[in-house]
């Protein structure tokens, strides 16, 4: 459950915040004044803080320069009212996520924690090495085959630099997690790391993600905003699919790379910021510069370090502990046990091509427990988890291809296990699965994924009692 501390002088305000809140899942602590909420930092550190600029006593801006020196990944969301929106700029140049003016819009300030809370996910969820001790919490980039120890030896060499990175590979080979561990590693670890998906947002709007823009500038342009590379002054910036940027844009980041300095769109003031940035694509960007799709004078600057990340089908040997690693996994979140994988279901695994790489190899492994709950994974079960994965990307199947993996697993499931509570066992297993995916999804935002399932907030919340997951909130 994500802790969130709120500070204002206004106790309606703090009871509006704490309602609210408490209603999505999250614990919520108060303050009244900045002197308060710093005394509470310092024997206890919340999730994120919502604070007020203009109370008694200490600023905002003070408590928050404050907050700076004690934690600078702690997010911080500050609300103001019109009459301090200067401030509130001046607070988001501090290091604040956001901000938002009063009267408050109770979607847009869960949109903002959302994304603040994942964030700190990214930030902080450890990230290991094969080798090194497993997390007990976190994510672990398994391998040890060869190319993937030139890997590790590659990120030990940048990490502690401030070089920018490069990380290539094909979809679902890892390039996040290994961006996230060269930031865990790195010299600004204790500052902040924000993450720009170049796919995730739409061209038009990419350039004012970037670099912010100024009210009035274009439509839609309520207010002032400070883009992704203000937030991470100090820190590091992640550019996933960079490749996928459009040229427009690709022109202003070059200007960055070059003197670390740019313009917010509508503006004339000249910004500079003192960040490293990490970039990953699945493209070939020696083709889309032959193509005029990407510039060549930003590739050059891009490529100062450059990772590459095998595809799976070039390592195998890796296939086995990446398939172990997963079952665990997988078994231990669906609360049955670690299954066998049988030799003949190692050599299918060994002989398969991979297309989807790593990612593709968890589904399959997912897919294969669900079906054995269990019981040792045998070739067969493989070779119809793959049949199904294939049959669905090709459109063979008359059920549309979404519903092809699943209408698989219904078959296979049949076919060992039948009368006694087959049905009701199926259906609940299904359904806790369904509900994790949705709260993992909408960051464990109960509201939200209410609405994502379709569901009325109470009847999820029943559900999610009645399977034991309400703990997670």
């Amino acid at each position: 459950m994500s802790e969130i501390l709120v500070v204002d002088d206004d106790m309606s305000i703090l009871s509006a915040f704490e309602q609210l809140l408490t209603e999505q899942g999250y614990e919520v602590s108060k303050a009244l004044h900045g002197q308060e909420a710093l005394n509470l930092l310092s024997s206890h550190r919340p999730d994120l803080i919502i604070m007020d600029i203009r109370m008694p006593g200490l600023s905002g801006l003070e408590v928050l320069h404050r907050i700076r020196e004690i934690d600078r990944r702690l997010p911080v969301i500050v609300i103001t009212g019109y009459g301090t929106m200067e401030t509130a700029v001046q607070a988001t140049k501090l290091g604040a996520v956001d901000y938002h003016l009063k009267p408050l819009n109770p979607e847009e300030v869960l949109e903002s924690i959302a994304g603040a809370l994942e964030s700190v996910r990214l930030m902080e969820r450890p990230v290991e090495l094969d080798g090194e001790s497993s997390p007990a919490q976190g994510d672990l980039i398994v391998g040890r085959s060869r190319c993937m120890r030139e890997v590790y030896k590659s990120v030990g060499r940048v990490a502690e630099t401030d070089a920018t990175v490069l990380i290539r590979g094909e979809t679902g080979t890892g390039k996040e997690l290994v961006a996230r561990t060269i930031y865990q590693h790195s010299l600004r670890a204790a500052a902040p790391l924000v993450v720009v998906n170049c796919v995730a947002i739409p061209d038009t709007l990419l350039e004012s993600e970037f670099f912010g823009h100024e009210k009035g500038s274009f439509t839609g342009a309520e207010k002032k905003k400070i883009g992704k590379f203000e937030q991470a002054d100090g820190g590091t910036i992640f550019l996933d699919e960079i490749g996928d940027m459009p040229l427009s844009t690709q022109a202003k980041l070059l200007r960055v790379l070059q003197d670390r300095s740019f313009e917010r769109v509508g503006g004339s003031e000249r910004v500079t910021v003192d960040v490293r940035i990490i970039a990953a694509t699945n493209r070939n960007l020696e083709a889309a510069i032959q193509q005029g799709q990407f510039r060549e004078d930003l590739y050059h600057r891009l490529r100062v370090f450059t990772i590459h990340l095998p595809p799976l089908r070039d390592r195998r040997d890796d296939i086995p502990r990446l398939a172990a690693y997963f079952m665990e996994r997988f078994s231990g979140e669906m609360a049955v046990d670690k299954p066998v994988l049988t030799e003949d279901a190692a050599s299918e695994l060994c002989n398969y091509s991979w297309p989807g790489n790593v990612r593709e190899l968890q589904n399959c492994i997912q897919q294969a427990v669900i079906l054995t709950r269990g019981y040792p994974i045998r070739s067969q079960h493989i070779v119809k988890v793959l049949s199904t994965i294939a049959a669905s990307k090709a459109g063979t199947d008359d059920t549309p291809a979404r519903f092809g993996e699943l209408k698989q697993l219904i078959h296979d499931y049949l076919q060992t296990y039948q009368g006694n509570a087959a049905h009701l066992e199926f259906l609940e297993t299904a359904e806790k699965l369904l509900l994790s995916e949705a709260m993992r999804l909408r960051h464990d935002n109960q509201t939200h994924a209410a609405k994502f399932l379709g569901l009325a907030r109470p009847t999820l919340k029943a559900k999610l009692d009645k399977y034991g997951l309400i703990s997670g909130l």
